[in-house]
């Protein structure tokens, strides 16, 4: 039986320091995927030791891939090369991730053996047909359930295969990447076009080991023809774990607080963009390129943000982070709309639905639309909130309590160790009073 814990936050207070936040999940998972089909042996620092990027990790172990585990976000890979995965004795189970179980069924979808893709009670309910349907028109053979749901049955088709010149029908950078990944094992090209830019990791990450990837404005192809070589990859910090502290910095008073080494990829940094819109005080510092990534330390001032309507495009690129956007439009001045953003209806939990529950028990005027909200900004209130098992929902009620006229209690907190699990410690250092409880 798992453990469930509860969140107790007492409200106010403010956010001083320093902190090094958890290393990116996006790249940790796809470190893992690539070290292990490359040839020698690959290096990871910053690796985040949590439990989505660590199912990814024991998935490449259980089809023959050895990895060590050094401490401290050290992972050595020894890589079986491109062919070298071995069928798996039993299911895949990839607990909660969504990237590891998109990703995987591409990379699965052409090697020799069969394969069984399965995760946790959320992750079972996600959708896998925006991945599942183009990788049949590659020749992938794929069963999901009647609702196109998990557990993924996967049989190999190595060497069957064809590239296809797909376009995409909403942004994800999981679709991509999926398609790329099983365009290595296709006959002829595999063309992706995006309708609006993703997050890029996998095209960088492709590049870095030595395998080509041609990126032409919105589009991304790949061949077969390549090998992965070893390298060494210095994870940098995921911009959205920082999110919580950029946001959380500038909503309370007296905050001043230095995030060090966080990644700031151009397909990442709406979190920064939007907030910024809203009057905060951000600076970007530091800045420097670390294995093919932008990386920085991002200094962060307590600031009065204003209500804005968040342009569109910058949708994609934040589209993680809404959660504690949300909390941020609650304390501006105004009134904060958010359209474009139907795909957080999908996510961990119904994000839009779910936070809009959340505000409204603490008191906030929180409308949720179709495929976005509209805040009123004003006062957060007290009371206790659902997470509903969504570790960045969890984390951003967290936030809340810093401007919270009354403490909060917030219940399923336990999937914070997915994306996440110093979260708890970094925040009460920075001076959040934050304690938790296991039943």
């Amino acid at each position: 039986m798992t453990k469930k814990i509860t969140f107790k936050v007492q409200n106010g207070g403010s956010l001083q320091g320093e902190a090094r936040v958890a290393g990116d999940k996006s790249m940790s998972h796809r470190s893992i995927m690539l070290g292990s089909l490359a040839e020698g042996v690959t290096h990871v620092t910053g690796f985040l030791e949590a439990e989505d990027a660590l199912a990814t990790l024991q998935a490449f172990r259980d089809m023959g891939v050895e990895i060590e585990q050094n401490g401290d976000g050290c992972v050595t890979i020894h890589g079986v090369g491109k062919h070298g995965l071995k069928a798996p004795k039993a299911p895949l189970y990839l607990g909660n991730s969504g990237t590891s179980m998109r990703l995987l069924s591409g990379l699965l979808a052409g090697q020799a053996f069969d394969s069984v893709l399965t995760g946790d009670e959320s992750l079972s309910k996600r959708p896998m047909k925006r991945v599942t349907e183009p990788l049949a028109k590659m020749g992938a053979d794929i069963k999901t359930t009647e609702k196109g749901t998990a557990p993924l049955e996967i049989t190999g088709r190595a060497g069957q295969l064809t590239g296809i010149d797909y376009v995409m029908p909403m942004a994800s950078a999981q679709v991509k990447s999926c398609l790329l990944l099983a365009g290595m094992y296709a006959q002829g090209e595999t063309r992706v076009t995006e309708p609006a830019p993703t997050r890029d990791h996998t095209e960088r990450m492709l590049n870095g080991f030595g395998y080509s990837v041609h990126v032409d404005k919105n589009q991304a192809s790949i061949t077969a023809n390549g090998k992965l070589t070893a390298m060494t990859i210095d994870v940098p910090s995921d911009i959205s774990s920082a999110a919580f502290f950029l946001v959380g910095a500038s909503i309370a008073e007296n905050s001043d607080v230095l995030l060090k080494h966080v990644g700031i990829n151009p397909t990442r940094t709406g979190v920064i963009d939007i907030l910024r819109l809203m009057g905060a005080n951000i600076e970007v510092l530091n800045e420097r390129i670390v294995g093919g990534e932008p990386v920085a330390d991002l200094r962060v001032i307590s600031s009065q943000l204003k209500g804005i309507d968040i342009p569109e495009y910058l949708v994609p690129l934040a589209i993680d982070e809404f959660p504690v956007l949300f909390i941020a439009a609650a304390c501006a001045e105004g009134e904060t709309r958010l359209t474009g953003a139907e795909e957080l209806r999908v996510k961990e939990s119904d994000r839009i639905q779910v936070m809009a529950d959340g505000l409204q028990i603490l008191g906030v005027n929180a409308q949720p639309t179709s495929d976005g909200m509209i805040i009123q900004g004003g006062t957060i209130g007290g009371g206790i909130v659902e997470s509903h098992g969504d570790h960045r929902i969890a984390m951003a009620f967290a936030i809340a309590g810093l401007r919270a006229t009354a403490p909060i209690t917030i219940l399923d907190c336990a999937n914070v160790n997915t994306s996440f699990p110093t979260f708890k410690k970094l925040a009460t250092d920075l001076g959040l009073q934050l304690t938790s409880e296991e039943s």
